[in-house]
Formats: C-alpha cells, structure tokens, sequence
C-alpha cells in the first residue's frame, strides 16, 4: 500500500499523520479502532490502490517467470548429465534415420492447439538437422480434449497396418484439428488406402488402448502433465517451444560430449 493511502487512513480514523510519522502499528491501531475505515479509504484512493494492485501483480508474474526459467534450466542441467530414458524398441514406430546423432520424443495430443504448433517445430527440426535426427511420437490425450484419444487410437491402428502410412495420417491430423473426430478419421483411412474395417476394429482394441497407456505412464514418470512435451537425447522441454530453444539444448548437449 502506498503513503497516500496510509495518510488517508489515518486521517479517516481521526488521527494526525504526517508522512515521516506514519508506522505499521499506527495504522493497526488506527484500523482497530475504526474498522470501517479502510474501505472508505479505498474508494477515495480508487486509482492509487489499483496502481498498487497492477505493481504487485507484475511484480509477482515476474518473480514466477524467473523461479520456472531457474527450474528448467537446472533440469536441463541435470538431464544432460543423466538423460531420461524413454522405451525404445525394435518395434517402436520411427521417423528417420533409426541410427540418429540425435533423438527427439514426443509426448502429444491431436487436438491441443499448441500441440499443432509443436508438430510445425518438429517439422522444421527434421528438415534443418536431417538425417542427423529421428522422431518418435507418443501418446498423452488429456481428458479435455474428447477427439484426443479416439484419434490416438486410430493413429496406432493405422500403424498396424502400415508404419509409414501411418505417419502420413498422423500428418493428417495435426493439419485438420477443426475436423476431428471418426468420419473424418475413417475418410482418411479411406484416402491412405487403410482396410477402413480393420482399422476401426483395431481402434477399439485392448492392444491399443494398453499401447497408448504405456505412453501415458511413460510420460508421467516423467513429469509430463501438459502437452506437448519433448525428450531431446533425454533432456525435457516442456512445451511448444521455437526451433532456436532446441537448437540450444543440442549445442549443450555437444558441449558436453566435449568434456
């Protein structure tokens, strides 16, 4: 609260104040006796109070941003040391050179909209490190998404069937957003040559929907609750961040290597 309020408050409560004067027991004493006071106080200090209101709160919004940017950095730092390891099989669906310098896993839902942002990034990594980076798609549909999870299904469906076709309808998907949902699923299936019959079986299957339940625990062991998240060679970012952020992680990445 600034000293013209605290003035004003004192002299509501009928007692002299004087700038130099005024002290945090005056005013509890002032208050105690005219409880009623303060928000007399705050209507004739209107714009004084919601200056105050507007300092503290970007006062505090920074204090945040920092204490997250201090967080992620020192996970990055620990991560880069000890890298996270997510399961990666012979059967494991890969985009890419499967022998990369550099691999990129990502958590993800096909109706999140920053989620279609980070399908634009990892587009641009791919074709900025080329064969040097192979990607991995993962599973984590959030409960407020309702196309989320029938399309994660239909997706791991499709790659039953064909693995590459499957990426092309995991492109599909993350375009079209606005469309969601079976009809348009099964259309695609139709366009991509799928058994459109086979898929939809496989779809609702309990070897689909374990499938994507590992992704779910996979990425909840590590720490991922929001999509998209991202393992970078182990190393988490949590979110759709730009192409320059990666860029750093692999810069810290290769200075490690170099002791």
């Amino acid at each position: 609260m600034n000293r013209s309020i605290l003035i004003s408050l004192m002299c509501l409560a009928g007692h002299s104040a004087h700038a130099g004067s005024i002290s945090r027991e005056d005013l509890k004493r002032a208050l105690k006796e005219n409880p009623d006071v303060l928000m007399d106080a705050l209507r004739e200090n209107k714009s004084g109070l919601f200056k105050v209101v507007m300092e503290a709160n970007q006062e505090e919004q920074m204090r945040r941003a920092k204490e997250r940017e201090e967080a992620e950095k020192k996970e990055v730092d620990e991560a880069i040391k000890n890298p996270k390891k997510p399961k990666i099989t012979g059967s494991t669906r890969i985009r890419g050179d499967k022998n990369a310098k550099y691999t990129l896993v990502e958590y993800s839902d096909f109706q999140c909209p920053y989620c279609s942002r980070g399908f634009q990034v990892v587009e641009e990594l791919r074709k900025k490190y080329g064969k040097e980076i192979r990607f991995i798609y993962k599973h984590l549909p959030l409960d407020m998404h309702p196309q989320a999870m029938p399309a994660a299904q239909y997706l791991e469906a499709a790659g039953k069937q064909s693995p590459e076709k499957a990426w092309q309808f995991h492109d599909i998907l993350f375009s079209n957003q606005g469309k969601l949902g079976e009809p348009f699923f099964k259309e695609t299936a139709q366009q991509l040559g799928l058994n459109v019959e086979k898929l939809e079986k496989d779809a609702k299957s309990p070897e689909v929907k374990a499938m994507i339940e590992t992704d779910i625990q996979e990425a909840n062991s590590f720490g991922f609750t929001g999509t998209p998240g991202f393992l970078l060679n182990g190393v988490p970012l949590r979110g759709a961040y730009p192409v320059e952020h990666f860029d750093s992680i692999i810069q810290k990445i290769e200075q490690k290597k170099k002791g």
